[in-house]
């Protein structure tokens, strides 16, 4: 299919009475939708569409939508709308018209005793949608304009005036009730609208025109009651045109009187119309003339098009402000104000902040810490990351330098070398601290991340001793922002941090966390982010972790721990002594005693010993001092025999595991003879006993997984000097699995092959040839039935017996249903 569009037509004027007719000139538009051409049209008529503009600043335009949000007219009223339902409106800007009249409703008190409504559609002739008295509710006139079907038809104005000047406030009240008309049209009548107009607003009709679509403003002033300028409004803007109606209703004293805070105040409006005008292109050469004497001649003619442009209007809008509560910014630290009405508000605050409602913090740090947090400002980082980064601690720091916090603070900044922003502890309140941070500029250049962490380790947290707050003993944190890959070595670097006890903290993708854990040594003291808008949701978490560096413990949480030291001529005696410096200061982060936390140490080489079992001590102190005097054995390491060892002799019922608490064997290795450790391994965890693997040294990883069977359960340490820096996440990965489920029957807590039945929360054991609440006891045969007095001293005297192995440790009170069971058994077998 093709359409053919007119573009310009070329004018030639005859001199004779045969005329040459000219061609005009047409462009083709082939095999195109008509939709798809029509969607082109419009775009281009409303790239810039701005039929009318406040000519003030942006925060009075917002204030004049508030206000016609809020503003609400109750009063007598008779109210009728006259929608303009013509081909030159359309469908599309009816529903616009609608949907205004919806708007203005919404600012009426619509009752019986207070505003009342009706309807009027006109086209080529005028009709009643409903009366005045039809509807007396705000949601019934609202379903009824909803229902409002667009009729079309010419634009026949005068007629829909005369209409309403004869029988358009049918349903109205008396006379002293104020009768408001508000015609929603584009003003483009078929006909003169000043004479119709003139009789409507002499017999006391207020009249407000709304322009809508492309408006003839001249015509809305022709029909809007004086002062035109208040009277006149425009469909686009609703709120605008709420405010406008109610101002106006309100300084005739129609409506009630604004609120005494807000005032009726006067603006500039600029109005546009768009207009179809001729312009001239050009000349072009043409015939004139006839067939007769002399013929015709050449000569030139004028060319000419059409098009469509907009025109101006300066007009003066009054328009109802009143002042914003938001005015005054009392959203503190980046949280957003929302108004709520004239005088009221209610803060959104960032994460960490909304300490009190108008976003205060909710608290600094709850220790006294020296911290130093050092960005990257390398070229790989990008200025758009880095400028993430300086948000992030500038919000940061507006929450930990509370008033009464002891914490003294640093900024640095790196790339090739170290450049300190603000010195440690020579910052005076929040707001000297924030211009600091906001001062700084973006450095590019490589990244030498261990190079800022050493130099920032001997010479940045030396603070001014003017300071009062500045003590010798703070702890000192090193927080780190990157996402880039170092250029030069960071491990040494980190390593001599931390030898200096200096705690690191390191932020960045959760692309990067493998690099940023080997920084600080421990998982637990790195925050991840999936996306760098997402990083200031981090600051609770990073306080949080900024004073748990030093206490990584999981009190009470039940768990039966075994350490397995290797203690091999292939670790030697010096490292087997760090080994056992390890698990000495890894026991303190346990609360030790038989109700929560039970220790067991085996040490192996070629053969494995028990140097104590899991209910040895209720004290810490004293499995620190046995610890200490493990002895080294030498010889060849036999992973799998310490495994199995592990399984028969000290974690079972016998040496004091207890059900209903999580079982781990913490194997510490070099990872030399691990060849015979995977059958023993899976047996311990087919058990419910869980294997760590930490590896020492140059241990391959797959050495360690036939110990761990996972990676989840293997943790690799670079030398035996670094062991004591990941103390705290081998105490973590003990901590998580403390908490995890159990099953009470695994490993079997029955003795001599009874069978382990799960009840709810408990268990009991089936005992074959034995008997006992965990089948410990042989079964001996009964005494013939006439000898009760001594089946019943046997029984007295097994009573006192378990009561001797309960004191023991080794029965629990929640297997007191396994006893009443086999008590019952007793009983039956009496009663026979």
């Amino acid at each position: 299919m093709t359409y053919f569009i007119s573009k310009a037509r070329s004018v030639c004027p005859g001199t004779n009475r045969h005329k040459r007719k000219q061609k005009s000139s047409v462009m083709m538009v082939r095999a195109l939708p008509f939709q798809i051409v029509c969607t082109l049209l419009l775009t281009q008529v409303l790239s810039s569409f701005c039929l009318q503009k406040l000519d003030v600043d942006h925060e009075t335009v917002v204030k004049i939508s508030s206000a016609g949000q809020l503003m609400q007219c109750s009063a007598a009223i008779d109210l009728l709308f006259m929608l303009d339902g013509s081909y030159s409106i359309g469908k599309g800007s009816f529903e616009r018209s609608k949907h205004v009249a919806f708007k203005l409703c919404d600012a009426l008190d619509i009752n019986p005793d207070r505003v009342r409504v009706g309807v009027i559609q006109y086209s080529s002739t005028p009709k009643f949608e409903f009366y005045l008295n039809s509807y007396l509710t705000k949601e019934e006139v609202k379903e009824q304009l909803r229902r409002i079907i667009f009729r079309g038809g010419s634009t026949q104005t005068a007629l829909a005036l005369k209409y309403v000047l004869h029988k358009g406030f049918t349903g109205s009240r008396n006379s002293s009730i104020p009768r408001i008309l508000i015609i929603l049209t584009d003003g483009k009548s078929q006909g003169n609208v000043l004479q119709a107009a003139t009789q409507l607003k002499e017999t006391g009709i207020t009249v407000f025109a709304v322009g809508v679509k492309f408006p003839s403003w001249d015509e809305l002033y022709t029909l809007a009651s004086e002062p035109t300028e208040s009277h006149v409004l425009f469909a686009e803007h609703f709120d605008d045109a709420v405010n406008g109606l109610y101002s106006t209703l309100t300084s005739s004293d129609v409506c009630s009187a604004i609120p005494p805070v807000c005032k009726l105040e006067t603006h500039f409006c600029q109005r546009k119309s768009l207009e179809t005008v001729k312009e001239f292109k050009g000349n072009f050469m043409c015939w004139k003339g006839s067939n007769g004497y002399g013929g015709p001649f050449s000569t030139l003619c004028p060319y000419y098009s059409w098009k469509r442009v907009y025109k101006s209007h300066l007009a003066r809008c009054y328009r109802t402000t009143c002042p914003d509560p938001c005015d005054s910014q009392p959203c503190q630290y980046g949280g957003t104000c929302i108004s709520e009405d004239f005088e009221k508000y209610h803060c959104v605050c960032p994460t960490a902040f909304g300490g009190d409602f108008t976003c205060a913090p909710q608290q600094g740090l709850d220790c006294s810490v020296d911290l130093l947090l050092l960005i990257d400002g390398s070229s790989k980082t990008t200025l758009e990351r880095f400028l993430h980064y300086k948000a992030f601690v500038k919000r940061f720091l507006q929450v930990v330098l509370t008033a009464d916090s002891q914490v003294n603070v640093g900024v640095a900044q790196f790339s090739d070398g170290v450049q300190m922003e603000l010195p440690m502890g020579q910052h005076g309140d929040v707001s000297d601290v924030v211009k600091k941070i906001d001062s700084m500029r973006f450095k590019g250049g490589s990244t030498k991340t261990g190079k800022a962490l050493h130099y920032l380790t001997q010479f940045g947290f030396k603070t001014s001793s003017t300071l009062a707050h500045a003590q010798k003993d703070h702890p000192h944190v090193l927080i780190l922002l990157t996402d880039s890959k170092a250029e030069d070595s960071v491990a040494k670097s980190a390593k001599y941090a931390r030898e200096r006890e200096i705690s690191l903290l390191a932020i960045g993708s959760q692309s990067f966390q493998s690099e940023l854990d080997g920084i600080t040594g421990n998982p637990q003291h790195t925050v991840t982010y999936s996306n760098p808008q997402s990083l200031l949701n981090k600051i609770p978490e990073l306080r949080t972790k900024i004073c748990s560096t030093d206490n990584q413990g999981c009190l009470s949480q039940p768990l039966d721990l075994v350490f397995a030291l290797d203690a091999s001529a292939g670790v030697g005696k010096v490292n087997f002594d760090k080994v056992k410096d390890f698990v000495k200061s890894a026991i303190t982060q346990f609360e030790i005693n038989r109700d929560v936390t039970q220790v067991g140490l085996v040490i192996y080489g070629s053969r494995s010993r028990t140097i104590f079992g899991l209910d040895a001590s209720d004290s810490g102190t004293n499995l620190q001092t046995a610890t200490s005097l493990a002895p080294y054995l030498g010889g060849t390491a036999s992973t799998g025999s310490v495994l199995l060892h592990i399984y028969d002799n000290v974690l079972n019922i016998r040496q004091g595991a207890r059900p209903g608490a999580n079982k781990v064997a913490v194997v510490l290795t070099d990872g030399a003879s691990t060849d015979d450790a995977a059958v023993p391994a899976q047996t311990l965890r087919n058990n419910g006993i869980m294997v760590f693997a930490v590896g020492i040294g140059d241990a391959q990883k797959e050495s360690l997984l036939r110990i761990a069977g996972s990676a989840s359960y293997m943790i690799t340490v670079p030398s035996y000097e670094d062991l004591k820096y990941f103390e705290d996440v081998v105490v973590h990965r003990l901590c998580e699995e403390a908490k995890t489920p159990i099953n009470l029957c695994k490993p079997n807590p029955c003795m001599h092959d009874g069978e382990c039945i799960l009840h709810i929360a408990s268990y009991r054991c089936e005992c074959k040839g034995w008997e006992g609440a965990h089948c410990e006891h042989r079964f001996t045969n009964p005494e013939p039935r006439g000898d009760v007095p001594r089946i019943r001293r046997n029984r007295r005297r097994r009573q006192r017996k378990l009561r001797r192995l309960n004191r023991r440790g080794l029965l629990y009170e929640q297997f007191a249903l396994s006893s009443v069971v086999c008590y019952t058994h007793e009983k039956e077998y009496l009663a026979d």
